[in-house]
Order: C-alpha cells, then sequence, then structure tokens
C-alpha cells in the first residue's frame, strides 16, 4: 500500500473494500482533448465499415444474425417498472431508465461479442487479403469456404470467461485452431461450451492477468499464432467504440433526445476496461459533453477506478490496495487495468462507482421480479451508477457542478448489461437463488 492513498477518501474506501464513487478530477471536455487521444475517429469509421464488409459471412455462419442482415447488436429496453421501484426507494430523480441488452448478443452473448469478433474477423482479413482469397469483389461470406486455409491457423486469447467465448467461437466458425486460456476466476459453464465448440481450453490456477501473459508467451513462441491482447488491443477498443452509433440509432428510434438540456447518463461495468472504454470513447463522439459515462467495479476489484484515481495506471493491482481481487463478478475479476484505456479515460470519464458483491445478486432478483430479464451478476454492477448518483455526496456535487441537478426530469439513463444470454437454466437459478 502506498503511504499517500490514505490521504485520499475514496482511496481510503477502496483499501477498506467499502462502495464509493470517485468523481474524475481530471475531467475535461472532450472537443478539447479528443484530437490528443491515441484512438482517432476515422478509426472508428473504419472498424463500423469492416463490420459492415464481413455481415454477409457472419450472417452465413451465424444463421441467428440473418435477420438483422449479419449484424450483431442488442436491444434497448426501457425498464418503467423498475424505474418506479428503485426512484422511490433511492430517492433517484425523475427520467428514463433504459437497460442496453448486450447481454443477449447473438453469438457470445456478452459485450464481448463486439471488440473480439471485430478483432477476429480484421485478423482473418489481413489473412484473407495477403493470401488473395478476397478478390476486387470482395466476397466476404465465400470466406466460410476456407476452413482448410484458417485451420493452418491459431488464435489465442487469455480471459476471465466472456472474451474467450466471443474469440473462441468465432475463431472456430473460420477454422482456425482456437486456444483460450482461462483464469481461475472463469465459470466452468463457459469452459465446457468452448470445449463443445472445439476450442483448446486451458486452464490456469492464477488470476486474468497470469492467464493473460501464459498465452501471450505460447502465442509469441509460434509464428502462426495470432494473440488478441485484451490489455492492450486497439483493435478489441475500436470494436467496442461502434457500439455508440447504434446506440444512437436506438435512442432516436424510441425518442429520447441527448443534448445539453437532455442529459444520457451511461454506466458500464469494467474489468480490465476494454469494453467499457470503447463504449464510452464511442459515446463521447456522438454527444460529447451531453453523455455522462461512469464505470463500475467490484470492491475487491476495483483496478480502473485504482490505476485512475492513484494516477499510477497499469503500474498498480488492486492486491496493492490491500484486496484480494476474488468476486462473485467473475467477468470483472481484474486485478490490473489496461494502460490503453488508461490513457484514453484519463480525462474524458465522468466517475466510477464500486459495489459490494451481495448487491449484484439482490439487483439481479429485483430486475428479474420487475421486468422479467436475466443478466450475469457482472452485468448487475451496472445499477450502482444509477443508485450512486443519488446516494453519494460526490456524485449530486457533480450533477450541480454540470448544471445538470435540474435537468434530471429530462435525463436518461442507460445500464449497460455485459453478459447472461448463455448462462445455463440451473446456473440462473443459482444466481437469482444465491445471498452474499
Amino acid at each position: 500500500m502506498r503511504a499517500a492513498w490514505n490521504e485520499n477518501p475514496v482511496l481510503r474506501d477502496v483499501m477498506a473494500a467499502a462502495e464509493t464513487c470517485w468523481i474524475n478530477p481530471e475531467w475535461a471536455p472532450f472537443e478539447t482533448i479528443r484530437d490528443g487521444l491515441s484512438v482517432r475517429p476515422t478509426e472508428v469509421d473504419d472498424a463500423a465499415a469492416r463490420l459492415d464488409r464481413f455481415a454477409p459471412l457472419l450472417s452465413r455462419l451465424f444463421p441467428e444474425t440473418a435477420a438483422d442482415g449479419g449484424r450483431i447488436e442488442s436491444p434497448l429496453r426501457e425498464l418503467p417498472t423498475l424505474r418506479e421501484r428503485m426512484g422511490w426507494r433511492e430517492r433517484i430523480p425523475a427520467g428514463r431508465l433504459f437497460m442496453k441488452m448486450d447481454s443477449d448478443l447473438a453469438v457470445a452473448g456478452s459485450v464481448k461479442a463486439r471488440g473480439g469478433i471485430y478483432e477476429v474477423l480484421k485478423h482473418t482479413e489481413n489473412l484473407a487479403l495477403s493470401a488473395g482469397l478476397l478478390g476486387a469483389g470482395g466476397d466476404y461470406a465465400g470466406l466460410a469456404d476456407h476452413r482448410d486455409f484458417f485451420a493452418k491457423y491459431t488464435v489465442q486469447v487469455g480471459s476471465t470467461g466472456n472474451l474467450g467465448l466471443s474469440i473462441g467461437i468465432m475463431s472456430a466458425a473460420l477454422g482456425y485452431r482456437a486456444v483460450v486460456h482461462m483464469s481461475a476466476d472463469a465459470r466452468q459453464w463457459k469452459k465446457d461450451l468452448l470445449r463443445q465448440k472445439g476450442v483448446d481450453v486451458r486452464e490456469y490456477a492464477g488470476d486474468y492477468g497470469k492467464a493473460v501473459e501464459q498465452g501471450r508467451a505460447l502465442s509469441d513462441a509460434d509464428p502462426t499464432s495470432y494473440f488478441v491482447d485484451d490489455e492492450h488491443s486497439k483493435n478489441l477498443f475500436l470494436g467496442y467504440a461502434v457500439a455508440g452509433r447504434r446506440l444512437a440509432e436506438q435512442l432516436k428510434a424510441q425518442d429520447v433526445a441527448v443534448d445539453m438540456e437532455h442529459p444520457l447518463f451511461v454506466t458500464i461495468p469494467c474489468g480490465v476496461g476494454g469494453a467499457p472504454g470503447g463504449v464510452a470513447y464511442g459515446l463521447k463522439l456522438l454527444y460529447g459533453e451531453s453523455v455522462h459515462v461512469f464505470f463500475a467495479e467490484p470492491v475487491q476489484c476495483p483496478c480502473m477506478l485504482l490505476g485512475l484515481a492513484s494516477g499510477e495506471k497499469d503500474g498498480v493491482c488492486v492486491q496493492d490496495a490491500g484486496l484480494t481481487g476474488i468476486t462473485e463478478a467473475d467477468g470483472l475479476a481484474v486485478a490490473r487495468p489496461s494502460r490503453l484505456v488508461c490513457d484514453v479515460m484519463e480525462r474524458t470519464l465522468s466517475g466510477e462507482f464500486t459495489v459490494a458483491d451481495g448487491r449484484l445478486f439482490d439487483d439481479l432478483r429485483e430486475l428479474h421480479a420487475a421486468e422479467k430479464l436475466f443478466i450475469e451478476p457482472s452485468s448487475c454492477a451496472a445499477f450502482a451508477g444509477y443508485r450512486g448518483l443519488a446516494q453519494f455526496p460526490a456524485a449530486r456535487a457533480y450533477l450541480e457542478e454540470h448544471g445538470l441537478a435540474e435537468k434530471m426530469e429530462n435525463a436518461a439513463h442507460i445500464l449497460w448489461a455485459t453478459g447472461g444470454r448463455l448462462v445455463p437454466p440451473e446456473t440462473r437459478r443459482e444466481y437469482l437463488a444465491k445471498r452474499c
């Protein structure tokens, strides 16, 4: 533990594994910092165009995407009953409450379907172009007929679970040798599902960082192997960033205005940071100061909060704060944040909330009772932001400072559900009954 951390009230809460709220003191208007970031808006445009090119292939490989023309996208669900229940109990100011159902994304059933599938497709495009498999017409659907070619190559990734599902399922569908290095936090059903898809699952007794380290080393030793590096990958980040423009279409379709008089608050569960960071960046590109993005992390594993609040970024891990790094939110069980995401979020992110494991299951039960929806416990971390805006003095001060307090009647809140569709029925029942 760093002695100076004791001088910071938020870091004291972090070290005590107490629920807390951190408001980013380095936040700046997005237009003033956008051009200095390592990610460019044109790169998001390029990613969106690439996903469009691959849509015919995705439609062919995964028939469940055919109705959407090969586009992997999730619904935006309004939660009126839950809004009424929580708003009354938590004294949350009026406004509309939505859930972005990335928990229901096709193929991989989590937000990781965005970045993970995109990175595999980009690698596939590079290999196909080099081998002359894509002619002038660019028959992307025809790549499904070249499994023998892709079988010469390996795709590997380290994961706590959901990214492994995304990379493993997509890679195996194309014919790659897929290897997923899974940490001790990974759920057994995720390992079983990957093996059913023909993926080589390697299990490690250590945490996420150890699985990534081992996977990276093994991949580096094989010239035919490509490693998807969740800690450093800009391609993953860009795949997630495309979500912003697609959400904008859905908000418009539901008559949700987003401007300075109609603020949008988005809370996204955070592990290493790639998915929430990419989504946040994509939203800021569209809405600038009209959108306020918060991350949510478990009290025992708030790696991004610790990295940003301490200023040490990926130079610190949660064990340095005396925390275990062990949480029921397996998708968020990451001890050290991504440096890439820390750099982009350093002045972009509005703040963070932490949440105790017990609340995850309480909120899951309430969501299920009120709206008949199921999401993974990790996804339920998003409730911490909606609740926290009213609960914490620092959050209320943020609303006052930004002139938002009087606009909350016109606000929209989005809880970003990050996983859940593929959870087996018996595991769902266990989660709904669990208390801790």
